[in-house]
């Protein structure tokens, strides 16, 4: 009872702080059960895997109603990427922990660059820049797919900003609307790579269950506090919580 009350906490705090700067946070969410309360960190890749499940199915909702949502193109990257983050999950299997812990932490550095990518081009770019043909936009989106669902899985990492910049940069969206179609591309694939990680007995209901009542928790109040924060400040902050989470890993 103490361990899952302590887990709770951390993760009321955790969520706290991804939900102030509007991260995702799957990596570090690995980081924090394997280096904090030494889960194995397969059994950790599955349950953040799981969690992001639930904790893109709330925030599809919101951005559906906002009208933020692509729904065609993510459902294309989405199904897609399920395939390959099934495929994934067993390939994740065949890497040793200590591997991974350096294959993940990776994946996470990649990850926060990949974010600082995402914004720079924004900033740079116009939102009403031509969109590629049809054609193009769907081949794009089947191969973002296959690309951001593989990543998924094998690493546990959310692919978040890998999503959101190949949906601007190959399918052509503009950045508020990329930013929600990642939201249901997520679910799919996070879906198919909790099914694989159950599969091979790394997921624990009971974990899932104490992570999401204390990151959901932390979300919600710490997102009542972004608008409360300068631009400039949440972006440095979700450049900065996948490297955190790397250099967590590697302790």
């Amino acid at each position: 009872m103490t361990t899952v009350l302590a887990i709770m906490l951390v993760m009321l705090l955790v969520g706290l702080l991804l939900g102030f700067v509007g991260a995702g946070g799957s990596g570090f969410m690995i980081a924090v059960l394997t280096v904090g309360f030494g889960y194995p960190i397969h059994l950790a890749m599955g349950t953040a895997i799981a969690a992001m499940l639930f904790t893109s199915l709330t925030g599809f909702i919101g951005q559906l109603k906002q009208k933020n949502t692509d729904v065609l193109s993510g459902i294309l990257v989405g199904v897609t990427g399920a395939c390959s983050s099934w495929l994934g999950s067993g390939v994740a299997f065949a890497i040793p922990a200590g591997a991974m812990k350096w294959c993940t932490s990776g994946m996470l550095i990649v990850s926060g660059l990949a974010l600082w990518l995402r914004m720079s081009y924004a900033a740079k770019h116009p939102a009403d820049r031509p969109a590629p043909s049809a054609l193009r936009s769907r081949l794009s989106a089947i191969g973002l797919g296959l690309l951001v669902g593989f990543l998924t899985g094998a690493f546990g990492i959310g692919s978040t900003p890998f999503i959101q910049l190949g949906l601007m940069l190959l399918v052509g969206l503009n950045m508020r609307t990329a930013a929600g179609t990642s939201m249901l591309v997520i679910l799919p694939i996070a879906a198919a790579g909790a099914a694989g990680y159950y599969t091979a007995g790394s997921l624990d209901y009971k974990l899932l269950l104490t992570v999401l009542v204390g990151s959901m928790t932390g979300s919600y109040i710490g997102a009542q506090f972004t608008r409360s924060m300068p631009a400039s400040v949440l972006k440095t902050g979700m450049i900065a919580i996948p490297m955190i989470g790397a250099c967590l890993l590697l302790l």
